[in-house]
């Protein structure tokens, strides 16, 4: 982007979900943006066009008049700031369709919250490997789809390895009631939004199960300490963990029922184990399998991570994994 001309920067977002939605409509909303949103499906495209709405997955909010809509890879042309705004475990796969069209120019920013299932990696490592060469960063941070479509205020994070860049993309992706704040470190910011996934799995089982606030809270601040851990292990600063990757971006998903990882856990708490198929697509989910694998490789303690996993996995029930919980070894805090 820097030493280019002063026009806007073509802005494409990959992904036509709720959330991908959401980020090209407040980037499309500034003066004189050059936004496309890439949908995997024409029909999905072509209704978008036709409504000036994406109804299946932000029904009434109404989008920006400027903003592009495709379905052709070849929209990536040219492109200098690609977001990939789909699932954590379709990014490699995204990234094998899409990586020929994408420019060695462009910055690439994963806006999923996950580690890879298959191999316990960070989505930027998934996208350097897929698109040697580019600039990879990552956002995150506490944001509901809705919300940032509707122009409620929200501020999130977005990270790069070069600070200059995340400053940057900082400054033009940021809209009247939707800030970015920079950082460098994009293994806490990754992480602190894989991680609350799993704690608020963990805190709907509480509420699922009639626990109580209190365990609510204790559940908030003790999963706090493990992702601090986990963080810190794989690189990631402690700083982080206290901004709003992590404690902000928890705080969000483990009370809020516009929570999908919320609600999931809710289900669990009331059925008391995992119905077959019921985690598909909860981001959560994944990442409390991965995580666990990763801390166990590591030999970091994360026992409410490690009751989560057990809990979707089917191997543990709910009562079973509190029992084991509140048997540990006391320990400071």
């Amino acid at each position: 982007m820097s030493g280019k001309s002063k026009s806007a920067p073509k802005i494409v977002v990959v992904g036509a979900g709720a959330f991908g939605t959401a980020l090209s409509a407040v980037a499309a909303a500034k003066d004189k943006a050059n936004v496309t949103l890439l949908a995997r499906r024409e029909e999905a495209a072509a209704e978008c066009r036709r409504t000036g709405r994406n109804d299946a997955v932000l029904p009434g909010i109404p989008l920006p008049p400027g903003l592009v809509y495709s379905s052709q890879a070849a929209a990536l042309e040219d492109a200098d700031i690609v977001l990939f705004a789909m699932p954590s475990q379709a990014h490699r796969d995204a990234a094998r369709s899409y990586g020929t069209a994408i420019g060695g120019r462009a910055i690439v920013v994963t806006c999923a919250k996950g580690m890879e299932q298959s191999t316990g990696q960070l989505l930027t490592d998934v996208l350097e490997e897929e698109l040697p060469g580019r600039r990879i960063g990552v956002l995150s941070g506490p944001g509901f789809a809705a919300d940032i479509a509707s122009g409620l205020p929200t501020a999130m994070v977005i990270a790069a390895p070069d600070t200059a860049i995340a400053t940057e993309l900082a400054e033009v992706l940021s809209g009247r009631t939707f800030r970015l704040y920079p950082s460098a470190d994009r293994t806490g910011v990754q992480l602190g939004g894989a991680l609350k996934n799993v704690l608020a799995i963990a805190c709907g089982i509480v509420e699922g199960a009639g626990l109580g606030d209190s365990a609510r809270a204790a559940l908030i601040s003790r999963g706090l300490a493990e992702m601090s851990r986990f963080i810190v292990a794989r690189g990631g600063e402690a700083d982080t963990v206290r901004g709003l990757s992590g404690l902000g971006d928890l705080v969000l998903t483990a009370t809020s029922h516009q929570s999908r990882n919320l609600r999931f856990g809710i289900a669990l708490g009331k059925d008391g184990r995992a119905a077959a198929g019921s985690s598909e697509l909860v981001e959560g989910a994944f990442a409390a399998s991965v995580a666990a694998r990763v801390a166990g490789a590591l030999g970091i303690e994360m026992p409410v991570t490690e009751a989560v996993a057990a809990i979707v996995d089917g191997k543990l029930d709910v009562r079973s994994a509190l029992e084991q919980l509140m048997s540990r070894p006391i320990t400071h805090e």
